[in-house]
């Protein structure tokens, strides 16, 4: 296999799990957002685009992961850096979803600040918010078993979610 067929594979294989991870959550705020506005005639993203969201999340999230500052209390305890990367994985995600209930209000406005002033007369903020609290929740989880996984290493924590699990230590 030449080197580049082997780093490619490697980065498919990094990407992989966080992708899933999107995959699933994405598709669970979709399912929320749809039981929550169910008969107001909004359209709601398809499985198709809810897999290229959580394929740009997934990278996104590896990309992250390579920025200096994003791991940045690594020797201190895991609340740290689990807080620290769930605000900024947070941060991107509030900018994502807004951004994403603009793209809704600007193709049908004139431009940008006629659909922002319309956004922010017309959307639901109690709605924005709680999926917002959804993705932060789910976030929080993906950052604690992200860290759980670096610090235990990967193939213990696949053994104890799954099995076999390893000998006690003495």
């Amino acid at each position: 296999m030449s080197t580049l067929t082997a780093k490619i594979r490697h980065e498919v294989m990094k990407a992989l799990p966080p992708t899933i991870f999107f995959f699933v959550i994405l598709h669970i705020v979709a399912l929320i957002r749809a039981l929550m506005v169910r008969g107001t005639g909004v359209s709601l993203p398809v499985s198709g685009s809810v897999l290229l969201a959580s394929l740009v999340l997934g990278k996104s999230v590896l990309i992250a992961d390579m920025l200096p500052f994003i791991n940045r209390f690594p020797e201190k305890p895991l609340i740290w850096n689990v807080a620290w990367k769930t605000l900024m994985y947070a941060v991107v995600a509030l900018v994502i979803h807004y951004f994403e209930r603009l793209y809704e209000y600007w193709k049908e406005a004139h431009g940008f600040a006629a659909a922002n002033a319309q956004l922010w007369a017309e959307i639901s903020w109690p709605r924005f918010w709680a999926i917002q609290i959804l993705l932060v929740t789910l976030i929080l989880m993906y950052c604690i078993v992200g860290e759980l996984s670096r610090v235990l290493g990967r193939d213990t924590l696949k053994a104890i979610f799954f099995g076999p699990l390893p000998p006690p230590r003495k």
